[in-house]
């Protein structure tokens, strides 16, 4: 087949191309959060049904790649096609595992064990919420990543007692600041590989900008999740004391460990040191007024909260253990699962790798993207045996089989809760990255990104929103940092720029886009909503309600990326070759 070289001024005009390019991401956006209709109900809302939405995007996408990019429409529709593919695996299979885990435990009735010795360490949400979104969901990150912590973390604040709009909002904003090093340090590991910096000096980099927001977000949650219940700035800071504690611990653990160099474990260690340390403190400290469940400020004093006045059952060590331990073989599968020795000794046995048909060979990065002509590679490996997705379902069949002894009738009513329940969302979630893969393959993602390039001095403030830009549109630090880390590169050396600072800023900026790609959204609503369709129609208000978190964390952490730039260089990681 002719092969495809991309143009990144397809118009002759930057300003048009660019603007062309964008819209698939405009029209996505609008149709999401912004088209007006009428619900079921004849209520005047904002957004439509994401199914929609995304399917329509996903048709303006492939014609701007056919008319505007020239490329062949065999190419476009496998571009799609493979972009939804791995939207199914493993993103669809990891949050199917989370999801059939959860409905086991709710369907024995393990859950609810679950739920009260959660409620145990503290009754109060805004702790339950610290406990569960930030520290579970960082370890969750570090092991598995790829919407992992949202569905199972998501699942949990459901179970426990969180509205379903609640729990996905906290745990979307939550999961910021521990992505770079996600699954076993994915991120920073490719962009050590397509950069060539070597990963442990981008690992120091970003162990000198996100310890700072690991302290802020724990504060950003609880105050998200105060004021969505309509409480006051003095809810928030009446566990600060704990607050505090959490950020820290994870703080610290963090720098350290990416200080030393250490790029796999960095969230895996500083998940389960926040986790075991704020829960001691628990033990010894508990705020004076406890906001213990969803209707606490329409029946409270005037402080917003009320005291806690509910009757947690008492559990045997065996009760207790039986309802964790599903739970538990599922951390244990997914960090097993994670290792690079385990990976490439199960990819050995079974891992077929395909290339896509019109698609591989075809395409073409050019320069300012790549110094000289260079294929972009199209090779969907179905590594099942090593899927995260597959680690859950194992877990779940060993603790259901073993441990919670579900019968018969129960394991049908699972799989059918289950694909029910995903049936809807898997379709989103496909279109969505087929969208993805066809601007990546097409070159408008590089369009929109070598437009930040034109900003001179400005530069370093806009590396990082380059990377929450390739987030968002990938739903993935991997990806994004896959798509831009060559460019980032070669721009810091055009302007004179340290790369090591420059090409970190890419994957730090790209984590706090991580709660506003469509992706994790539609992973939340899974998570969170029982009802598919309202879940669905959740994605546009939860995407106008996290959007100012995502912006406002990315400037600020553009802000420090320019500071460290210009005014304390001092912070940066020398570049050694």
């Amino acid at each position: 087949m002719e092969k495809y070289f991309q143009n990144y001024n397809p118009t002759g005009s930057v300003v048009l191309s660019t603007f062309f390019a964008a819209l698939p991401i405009i029209v996505l956006l609008y149709l999401l959060a912004l088209h007006p209709h009428k619900d079921k109900h004849g209520k005047r809302q904002l957004g439509i049904f994401a199914p929609y939405a995304a399917i329509t995007s996903a048709i303006v996408g492939i014609l701007v790649a056919v008319f505007m990019m020239k490329m062949p429409v065999a190419t476009a529709v496998a571009a799609f096609g493979y972009g939804a593919a791995n939207g199914l695996f493993p993103i669809g299979w990891i949050v199917f595992g989370a999801i059939f885990l959860y409905t086991m435990t709710v369907v024995t009735g393990s859950f609810e064990i679950v739920k009260n010795s959660v409620a145990s360490i503290s009754p109060d949400r805004r702790l339950q919420a610290l406990l569960i979104a930030f520290s579970f969901g960082a370890f969750m990150e570090g092991a598995s990543g790829f919407g992992t912590p949202v569905a199972v973390a998501g699942a949990l604040m459901v179970g426990v007692g969180f509205k379903p709009m609640t729990a996905a909002v906290i745990c979307l904003i939550a999961n910021t600041a521990p992505v770079a090093w996600g699954s076993i340090g994915t991120p920073i590991l490719t962009l050590g590989a397509v950069s060539g910096i070597d990963p442990s000096l981008l690992s120091m980099q970003a162990g000198r900008q996100l310890p700072f927001f690991s302290l802020i977000v724990p504060f950003w949650l609880v105050a998200t999740l105060v004021f969505m219940d309509k409480g006051t700035w003095k809810d928030v800071f009446e566990v600060w004391p704990a607050t505090l504690v959490s950020g820290l611990s994870f703080a610290i653990t963090q720098l350290t460990m990416s200080q030393s160099g250490n790029v796999e474990l960095v969230d895996i260690g500083a998940g389960i040191v926040s986790m075991v340390v704020t829960a001691l403190f628990l033990k010894i400290w508990q705020p004076k007024h406890i906001m213990s469940h969803e209707d606490a400020h329409e029946n409270a004093s005037a402080t917003g909260l009320a005291n806690n006045k509910l009757e947690i059952p008492k559990y045997t060590g065996s009760q207790l253990a039986q309802a964790w331990a599903p739970w538990i073989i599922m951390a244990i599968a997914v960090f097993t699962w994670g290792q690079s020795g385990f990976k490439k000794f199960f990819n050995a046995i079974f891992a077929p790798v395909i290339p896509v048909p019109f698609l591989h060979g075809v395409v073409y990065r050019t320069a300012p993207i790549s110094p000289e002509p260079t294929m972009e590679a199209a090779k969907y490996t179905f590594n099942f045996l090593t899927f995260a997705g597959t680690a859950m379902m194992i877990a779940a069949f060993i603790g259901g089989i073993f441990i919670l002894r579900v019968t018969a009738k129960q394991w049908k009513e699972i799989f059918k809760v289950t694909f029910f329940r995903m049936r809807v969302p898997l379709t989103v979630i496909c279109t969505v990255l087929g969208l993805g893969y066809t601007t990546r393959y097409a070159g408008t993602d590089a369009i929109m990104g070598l437009a930040f390039t034109k900003t001179g001095v400005a530069y370093p403030f806009f590396a990082s929103m380059l990377g929450w830009l390739g987030v968002f549109l990938t739903g993935s630090d991997t990806s994004s940092n896959a798509m831009f880390g060559s460019l980032q590169h070669i721009t810091a050396d055009q302007l004179g720029l340290n790369p090591v600072l420059i090409v970190t800023a890419n994957s730090t900026g790209g984590v706090m886009g991580k709660m506003i790609d469509a992706q994790s959204i539609v992973v939340s609503t899974v998570a969170c909503y029982d009802n598919h369709e309202d879940g669905m129609a959740a994605v546009g208000p939860i995407f106008r309600k996290v959007f100012p978190h995502s912006l406002a964390l990315a400037l600020l952490l553009s802000a420090l990326v320019w500071c460290q730039a210009y005014v304390w260089p001092w912070m940066q990681v020398p570049f050694v070759k």
